[in-house]
């Protein structure tokens, strides 16, 4: 960090300032996937307490995530100007406005303000993973990179499992799924009645997570959380980026950064599509509030396989063709199976079944990625994340596209988005990370 009289190379740090930032990173993560998933609630909560059609609910994940698309560039440049500590502190304090937005957004029954609210909770986020993402993949062995990133993702998966169970708890009340059934038969004054105090039920929710946010802000600035150097190019590394002038001239990172547009976008719709194509089946949200929780505890499975195994017994990118391949398969079986089974005390299709397996194929695609994607990169390594961070818009795009055809043909139907996505993945698990040259 050339800005930062502090910084350090990664490989200088001793194994237990190592371990210190990674548990610092951890917790970062932690928060990343509290606030992120939690949309997965927040989109059917927001559909029928506005109303929506499909296309329009999936305007909160498009809203949060297009900042990435918007802000992952910036954010590469203030933390090269201010350096990651601080960097990560405005993140923080950026996520805070937008928690805060929450309350005059339910108090006004606005939208258009929530949305406004969850594209500044995007906004800081797109710091915090401009700097976490890279900071763990050099943080130690390139060969165990996937390893590190699975031990984060666990962190933040984990916080997925909680954060729509803990929305849940806090918002819905007993007599909601009753209370959902009935509003299209209410007059006007009483559904609106009724809407308003749905939405305002989460002003307290985000009072609390804005306050939260400022105080971890204050908390980074001030941890022992080393500056790391990403600017330093071993002799190897810079004389084969001696000729290179633009990030555009490494192949495999702007194929890496569209296979994580693609993979989040597949992952997002896993998680985030669960609960509606749940209740396509006449399954509760107060019932279906679980499966996304599942959908993210396959994921933590597949992540705690990628440590046990990776690279002891297998090789990063054996595991990311793996589950690549897992995730094409999945996607015919959500598509053409059907039938009753007993799940979790409920008997629902065997396709929710595969829906919450894609968490399982979709653990290790992110860790097998990023290394691939910065490998070589050496100087360029700060706008290299932040071009695979601007990939995360797939969050956004991706399901809007989802609920387009959800709305046009059927809820079923449309996860037909999700086959064409995987094939690319193949490609570059299998190919793609090897282009090095355009010409080649």
């Amino acid at each position: 960090m050339s800005s930062s009289p502090a910084a350090v190379k990664a490989e200088s740090l001793s194994q237990k300032d190592a371990w210190i930032s990674i548990g610092i990173i951890g917790m970062l993560f932690f928060i990343f996937g509290f606030v992120s998933w939690v949309n997965a609630i927040l989109i059917p909560y927001f559909k029928i307490t506005f109303t929506l059609s499909n296309f329009d609910s999936y305007l909160v994940a498009f809203a949060f995530y297009i900042s990435y698309l918007v802000m992952s560039l910036p954010s590469s440049y203030l933390l090269k100007a201010v350096g990651f500590k601080k960097g990560m502190m405005y993140g923080f304090f950026a996520m805070a406005v937008g928690a805060y937005l929450f309350i005059p957004a339910a108090l006004t029954k606005t939208y258009e303000l929530f949305l406004l609210g969850l594209f500044t909770l995007g906004t800081g986020l797109a710091v915090l993973q401009t700097a976490a993402n890279p900071y763990v993949t050099i943080l130690g062995p390139k060969e165990r990179a996937a390893q590190r990133i699975s031990i984060m993702g666990i962190f933040n998966k984990g916080a997925g499992i909680l954060a729509p169970i803990l929305f849940a708890a806090v918002v819905l009340r007993v007599g909601d799924s009753e209370l959902f059934q009935q509003l299209d038969q209410m007059s006007p004054e009483a559904k609106d009645a009724a809407t308003t105090e749905l939405i305002r039920r989460v002003i307290n929710p985000y009072a609390v997570v804005g306050t939260v946010l400022v105080v971890l802000g204050i908390f980074v600035r001030f941890s022992p959380l080393p500056e790391i150097d990403t600017e330093h190019e071993s002799e190897e590394v810079a004389q084969a980026n001696s000729g290179k002038t633009s990030i555009l001239q490494f192949p495999h990172l702007i194929l890496g950064a569209f296979a994580i547009f693609l993979h989040v976008g597949t992952q997002v719709i896993a998680i985030d599509t669960v609960i509606p194509y749940a209740n396509s089946f006449g399954i509760s949200l107060l019932d279906a509030k679980v499966f996304p929780s599942f959908t993210l505890a396959f994921t933590i499975l597949g992540y705690l396989i990628g440590i046990s195994l990776i690279p002891k017994f297998i090789s990063q990118v054996n595991v990311l063709r793996i589950c690549t391949l897992l995730g094409t398969v999945l996607t015919l079986l959500i598509v053409f199976a059907s039938g009753p089974i007993q799940f979790w005390g409920m008997t629902v299709d065997i396709s929710i079944l595969f829906v919450v397996l894609l968490g399982l194929a979709n653990s290790l695609v992110w860790a097998g990625i990023w290394p691939l994607a910065l490998d070589g990169l050496g100087r360029f390594t700060k706008v290299g994340a932040s071009i695979l961070i601007m990939g995360l818009c797939g969050n956004a795009i991706m399901p809007m596209i989802y609920g387009y055809f959800a709305d046009l043909y059927t809820v079923k139907m449309a996860y037909w988005v999700l086959f064409p996505c995987y094939l690319y993945l193949v490609f570059y698990a299998v190919k793609g990370h090897q282009i090095k040259s355009w010409k080649s």
